[in-house]
């Protein structure tokens, strides 16, 4: 690959990555992640558990599903979610454990806790 066709792949791949952040800059969006580390749930449960209503979450959610974060499993009339993968679920805990840094609290790494 010449020098040329490297950097337009590493530019759109730096896009992507921006609207990746741009996608997780929303708090509900974050909860909602977060809620789904046990597992799948209904609209209903993530409502409950992010503390939004039934029909914001479920548009926070169609955002989710475009990002191809989430996906969806259809169960007679009712719809369950999950994540696709980890992996903006860890694009969120580390922006957790930063967060941690930057409030000055003791935050263990994850190799430091498997070593110590």
């Amino acid at each position: 690959m010449n020098a040329s066709l490297q950097t337009t792949s590493a530019e759109a791949h730096v896009e992507l990555a921006v609207e990746i952040f741009s996608m997780l800059a929303d708090a509900t969006r974050v909860r909602i992640l977060l809620a789904l580390r046990g597992g799948e749930l209904a609209v209903g449960e993530l409502s409950e558990a992010v503390g939004k209503t039934a029909p914001a979450v479920s548009q926070h959610l169609a955002k989710l599903r475009l990002a191809r974060m989430v996906v969806a499993r259809h169960e007679g009339t009712r719809v369950f979610y999950r994540r696709s993968d980890d992996h903006a679920l860890q694009l969120v805990l580390d922006a957790m454990h930063q967060a941690g840094h930057s409030l000055g609290l003791a935050v263990a790494h994850a190799e430091e806790r498997a070593n110590g």
